[in-house]
């Protein structure tokens, strides 16, 4: 039996939470959302200003974010430094929206984009019926649950190959551009769209946070890094400038393939452009690159996300079965079986609703950029309070950089609202349902 008081220990390196890092980035998001952003703007200039800004901003909150995690070492990540600078109660509910909406949706979410895309080459529906990708997409999640199960370093080694599957998919995105920039041969359609009312920079700024999003869950490795000082650091800035660079390329190629019109029509940008550059061959590589993105991705989030839950249950009633952290395993088991549990409740939710994936981009949205604007706060307002705290590191130009990245992070929001104003319904209905269960648990402890 595992002792109830184990606790983390620092014994990986900075590379895996690198990997963690891009893993939880890049995903699905530069495959699904480039299309939706250049939908948004005018011009390819506009397309490129777009992803820069989304990575330049995104750079300036792993700042604040690597100040957090060296003064404040937790599993909890954000979730630890949201309850430090406004208590017991916002942190709890912020951990309930990860538990409940953002974490296991996205593994829901990106299970079926999974799926999807096997789908175009297998078709399995003579042998599992007219839920064939449902089923694919829980057998894909009990897999990595199993894999994460036999421990921390069993799933931090899977995440560090994943991700040079990640890498190596965008890579070939470079490549099959380059092929056909050699080849001399123009775009399928002009550069530019025409665009009347000119224009909509909230709409494609959700979706370039979007695919930029995830990387602050690599503070709940902080307390898990060897070095204390620099890791995180490290991992954060090393791991969004490589997102950042893959992320251009990946748009030059899309458009040096296909122009902007035919990137915002296209439903599979990487499929179609591998398929310019070297046939049906490239096409189907490709698909398969995507769908091990995707696991890449949902192996991240089950890393990091039980750790949240672990962390929350930790500081709500220690004796709660989700705060025991398998010392053994080096990892909280309980919270990793039950993140898995509610992921598969929403893959069979899935199932019977039309389309899960834009249903699930509504609510996460929102909900996510609430508590990153609050994080942002978070810092300003635990320099304040806790002066004499070490900080191995902090953010230059303070507090401007901090300013910067909450007011930035309030637009995404607004924007958010605005564009998914259905979807903030659902968000809310969830928070509300956090609140209810605090109440009922700050009764009985």
């Amino acid at each position: 039996m595992q002792p109830t008081n184990a606790r983390p220990e620092r014994q990986l390196d900075t590379r895996h939470a690198l990997a963690l890092c891009v893993g939880m980035v890049v995903g699905a998001g530069i495959f699904k959302t480039s299309p939706m952003v250049a939908e948004a703007l005018a011009s390819d200039t506009q397309l490129y200003l777009a992803w820069a800004l989304g990575g330049l901003l995104s750079f300036i909150g792993a700042l604040c974010f690597a100040e957090l995690a060296a003064a404040f070492p937790d599993p909890g990540g954000d979730y630890h430094f949201l309850r430090r600078a406004f208590g017991q109660r916002l942190g709890f509910l912020f951990a309930w929206s990860r538990f409940a909406v953002i974490h296991t949706g996205s593994m829901a979410l990106l299970a079926y984009v999974f799926a999807d895309y096997l789908a175009q080459v297998l078709d399995l529906r003579p042998w599992l019926g007219g839920h064939a990708n449902a089923w694919l997409a829980a057998a894909l999640i009990g897999l990595l649950t199993l894999l994460n199960a036999l421990g921390v370093r069993v799933g931090l080694g899977t995440q560090l190959g994943l991700m040079g599957v990640v890498i190596s998919a965008l890579l070939l995105l470079g490549l099959g551009g380059t092929s056909l920039a050699w080849q001399d041969l123009p775009p399928q359609t002009p550069l530019s769209l025409d665009r009347g009312a000119g224009p909509d920079w909230g709409q494609a700024m959700v979706f370039v946070f979007l695919a930029y999003g995830g990387w602050s869950d690599a503070a709940t490795l902080s307390a898990e890094v060897r070095d204390e000082r620099r890791g995180i650091q490290r991992a954060l800035l090393g791991g969004l400038a490589l997102v950042m660079a893959l992320y251009l390329l990946a748009n030059w190629a899309y458009l040096r393939a296909l122009g902007l019109a035919g990137l915002a029509n296209s439903e599979a940008p990487a499929a179609a452009l591998m398929r310019l550059a070297f046939g049906r061959p490239g096409e189907l590589l490709m698909v398969g690159l995507v769908t091990l993105t995707s696991l890449s991705v949902m192996n991240a989030v089950l890393i990091a996300a039980p750790r949240t839950t672990y962390a929350a249950a930790r500081d709500l009633a220690a004796e709660l079965h989700l705060a025991r952290w398998d010392a053994r395993r080096g990892t909280p088991l309980a919270a990793l079986l039950a993140t898995s549990g509610v992921a598969l409740a929403l893959v069979a939710f899935g199932a019977f609703t039309r389309d899960g994936f834009s249903t699930m981009v509504d609510y996460l949205s929102p909900v996510y950029w609430f508590f990153m604007t609050l994080s942002g706060l978070a810092l300003l307002r635990l320099r304040q309070r806790e002066p004499s705290v070490p900080r191995p590191f902090k953010v230059p130009l303070y507090p401007l950089l901090p300013l910067l990245f909450a007011g930035c992070s309030a637009y995404v929001l607004w924007a958010s609202l605005v564009y998914v104003s259905a979807g903030a319904l659902v968000g809310v209905a969830v928070l509300a349902i956090g609140a209810l269960l605090l109440a009922v648990l700050g009764r009985r402890h």
